[in-house]
């Protein structure tokens, strides 16, 4: 369709094509560890299923959700619907909303690597908090701790990707970042597989091992560089260029750094960001920022990740087998960003994200089908029609993995200009941590009202959220961080909403 065809190379501003330098060691290396904060965000979201659905936590905290478990016979969808126990989940969320507006003036002001240490440290205090806690008010401040260390770190990382990344391989590196949740995801499983076996306290150590990432992330961030970007905004012009300089191996870096210096002598002269992006010039970039987290939060993956051992209990799987079949839905996403990585700067970002939909779509409605046909309220799946749920669930997964898992954060980074561009991360990061919120909290509920339904009402999400890309969204493989704008002037819808 026409709807989001875009030739790169008509990009208005040709500077691009006298960037030089190629790949260097030390690029790599500081993307690597920065990445690392991304753990935070994946072994939170893979840990806090597998606890909540662990009866020694539940007797400890719960223990009316623990009553409702044993009578699962009753009612297989509304087994763990219980608001408090939802708010052990979403309260992170509501606290990481608020830490990532809060983060914007401090990686504007103080650079990248202050929001991530701070992000870290504020990490292993709630790791300690709920490792530690023995009453359900320490429990969720321990969350609200960790919730402001995910707002922080989740705000500064992929800005710190895009900006260290040459333009032509900016989509995969910038991908480390979901491939350090995805891990985290998947090393959270594999945790709770372990630990729910050790009684009564295994529960604790699923929660006090969150300190491990956390740890990663303060001593690298102690150890990064700053970002070019970030040392000529905030006036060191001649350090940044010798970083620049470093950063692309070679001393040619004149087209690269002219444009940084003009990015950041507009950005200097804008003192309120945030009230800056409702300009009228930043309309897509705004829409963008709303829209592509609060898509990516609405393709259901987020609570098939929180609640996958609960979900599969819901199922019918054994204890034992739940926690199984949700490591393997873990393994399979931190497989399938690889995918995203080898072929995002070549196809590009539009072709991931549709073929990606189109996947999606497919495996809810077929899950939904077999749910509401094989699946009533005293009866269990059979081996066989299990076994058909986990595999879609595992190719839902998969699709999601190269497409609005890594782009859902990739887009946006690399989108905003300098002068918005802190305040533009802080709003993708808040629309995300507000929807996660909304259907962490709401998802058992849903679940338990909706029952096999909950499929079809994230699959026409799924739908809604394709047409957008094909209509709204141009491509930005191969367009430097600081020349996007002359892309939305090239674009058939949004060049009639900018003024020329």
């Amino acid at each position: 369709m026409a709807g989001g065809s875009f030739n790169t190379s008509a990009v208005a501003n040709e500077r691009a094509e006298q960037y030089k330098g190629r790949v260097t060691a030390y690029v790599i290396i500081a993307c690597i560890v920065a990445a690392t904060g991304g753990s935070l965000f994946g072994y939170d979201v893979g840990i806090s299923g597998g606890v909540t659905s662990m009866d020694d936590f539940l007797q400890d905290f719960f223990p009316a959700v623990y009553k409702q478990k044993m009578h699962a016979h009753e009612n297989n969808y509304c087994k763990y619907d219980n608001q408090v126990l939802a708010a052990f989940t979403s309260s992170l969320y509501i606290a990481g909303l608020i830490a990532s507006l809060l983060a914007s003036p401090v990686t504007r002001n103080y650079g990248r690597r202050a929001s991530i240490i701070g992000g870290g440290i504020s990490f292993l205090i709630g790791s300690a908090l709920n490792a530690s806690a023995v009453n359900l008010a320490m429990l969720i401040l321990g969350r609200v701790m960790l919730g402001i260390g995910i707002g922080f770190g989740n705000q500064a990382i992929p800005l710190y990707l895009s900006e260290m990344a040459p333009t032509h391989l900016r989509g995969g590196l910038n991908m480390m970042f979901q491939v350090a949740t995805t891990f985290g995801i998947f090393t959270a499983n594999m945790i709770n597989f372990g630990t729910q076996k050790i009684k009564p306290w295994g529960w604790r150590l699923s929660l006090g091992l969150a300190a491990v990432p956390a740890l990663l992330m303060t001593v690298g961030g102690i150890f990064l560089p700053e970002t070019p970007n970030s040392l000529i905004e905030r006036g060191s012009k001649e350090k940044g260029r010798k970083l620049l300089e470093k950063i692309r191996g070679t001393s040619e870096v004149d087209a690269e750094y002219q444009d940084m210096v003009e990015a950041s002598e507009l950005a200097n002269s804008i003192k309120h960001p945030f009230r800056n992006i409702l300009k009228k010039r930043y309309r897509p970039e705004l829409v963008m920022a709303i829209f592509m987290p609060t898509f990516q939060i609405l393709t259901g993956i987020n609570s098939i990740l929180f609640y996958a051992p609960v979900l599969f209990q819901s199922l019918g799987f054994a204890g034992d087998a739940s926690l199984y079949s949700s490591a393997l839905t873990g393994g399979v996403l931190a497989f399938s960003t690889f995918i995203s990585i080898a072929t995002v700067d070549r196809l590009g970002r539009r072709v991931l994200l549709i073929s990606g939909g189109i996947q999606m779509i497919t495996c809810q409605v077929i899950v939904a089908i077999i749910l509401g046909i094989k699946f009533g309220p005293n009866e269990e799946l059979s081996k066989g029609y299990s076994a058909v749920v986990v595999a879609l669930i595992c190719l839902f997964v998969l699709a999601f993995g190269w497409s609005w898992g890594p782009l859902g954060w990739t887009v946006p980074s690399e989108i905003f200009p300098l002068e918005i561009r802190s305040a533009g991360q802080s709003i993708t990061v808040a629309v995300n941590l507000l929807f996660t919120f909304i259907i962490a909290q709401a998802f058992l509920a849903l679940l338990c009202s909706f029952k096999f339904g909950i499929f079809l009402f994230f699959s026409g999400w799924i739908i809604i959220m394709t047409i957008f890309v094909i209509l709204f969204l141009p491509e930005t493989k191969g367009i430097p961080i600081e020349e996007m704008a002359s892309m939305w002037r090239r674009h058939w819808f949004w060049k009639r909403i900018l003024l020329p």
